[in-house]
């Protein structure tokens, strides 16, 4: 860094001999005598001259060490040099020909998806018939954690679920190049004492806890994602999972303890695919409800009013015998630790991990 400053700042800069050539360099912040008497300037002259060319030295070292300060402020925090305009990613003009070939406006609304196990995140866009339509896939570069959802801050675990993104979860001057909050923990997660903050699909492909895609990927991501907000949409619903929600994947995890979880996750998705449409979600009776036959507000923890179930749709398939025979035979606390954190095995969890992130 000394070299550095030493290399651009303008006081380093001696008078030339008559004979032309420069002298050598010098430790940071000493300037040489001339070798020889300047020929046309006085001491005086000189001493006004070095005085001033000092100044843009100081005011560089302010502004560095404010830029040193400023970084040590945290990961959500970004140092970075003041620009025209704020980043708002860009489509590039192939998504927007596929747009055209599957007839979508190019401000109709989206919807995201994220498979862990696939490492894929999917932009579902709206078509012209008012039906959502895959419009293009990314590939995930990295997430933390294993498959199952997120249960308290410091796990390092990038959760699953059903989750609304806002235009206040915007963040074009992430340090991670552009992010958007993906709003966990919500009702659902809160009713079973979740925590977590900041939990994120951004660039740079690292990750805490988050979704990290490229640069690259992330640029048109976001973009789709703020042109559907200029169009008129008000929340982008994004749909976290830990595969493909289908029958076999879920039989090929019967032993799991976050198949009941899983299973619940699967009828959101089912809901997604049969009817084209985002579903509606609610939460009550610490659960997940999809298109519900109900309207207005549910207190996410009491239980769920009479009614208010999902009716069948017809195309959506029930979990199959096989799933339903695995999840029976394992042992109810097991089952439920994953998703119900006032288990007496996820209470034991949790006071063992406490304080040690």
């Amino acid at each position: 860094m000394g070299n550095l400053l030493a290399r651009t700042h303008p006081d380093h800069l001696p008078a030339y001999r008559h004979t032309g050539h420069l002298p050598a360099r010098t430790h940071m912040g000493h300037v040489p005598a001339p070798l020889e008497a300047p020929l046309t300037r006085s001491a005086k002259t000189m001493g006004k001259t070095l005085r001033f060319s000092q100044i843009p030295s100081v005011f560089a070292k302010v502004c560095f060490f404010i830029l040193i300060v400023t970084g040590l402020g945290g990961c959500s925090s970004m140092v970075y040099a003041p620009k025209a305009a704020v980043r708002t990613g860009a489509v590039r003009s192939p998504t927007v020909k596929q747009m055209e070939t599957l007839n979508m406006d190019r401000a109709a609304p989206i919807l995201i998806r994220i498979y862990k196990e696939e490492s894929t995140l999917e932009v579902w866009k709206q078509d012209r018939s008012g039906k959502f339509a895959l419009l293009k896939t990314y590939p995930i570069c990295k997430f933390s954690g294993s498959l199952g959802p997120k249960l308290m801050q410091g796990d390092h675990q990038a959760p699953e679920g059903f989750y609304d993104i806002t235009t206040d979860q915007m963040n074009p001057n992430s340090s991670e190049y552009l992010a958007f909050n993906t709003g966990f923990p919500n009702a659902f997660d809160r009713s079973l004492g979740r925590t977590g903050s900041f939990l994120m699909v951004h660039g740079g492909c690292r990750s805490v806890g988050c979704y990290a895609m490229t640069d690259y990927a992330m640029d048109e991501i976001y973009g789709l994602v703020d042109e559907a907000f200029k169009g008129g949409q008000e929340k982008v619903q994004l749909q976290a999972f830990p595969f493909r929600m289908t029958a076999q994947n879920l039989a090929s995890h019967a032993g799991d303890p976050n198949l009941p979880f899983w299973e619940m996750l699967k009828a959101g998705s089912d809901a997604f695919l049969a009817t084209e449409q985002p579903p509606r979600v609610a939460v009550c009776d610490r659960r997940y409800v999809f298109n519900s036959a109900l309207t207005g507000e549910f207190n996410p923890s009491a239980p769920c009013p009479i009614g208010i179930d999902s009716t069948p749709i017809a195309g959506v398939l029930q979990p199959s015998r096989e799933i339903s025979a695995s999840a029976s035979a394992v042992p109810p606390n097991t089952r439920t630790v994953a998703y119900r954190t006032a288990d007496p095995i996820a209470q034991k969890i949790q006071e063992s991990l406490r304080g040690i992130y």
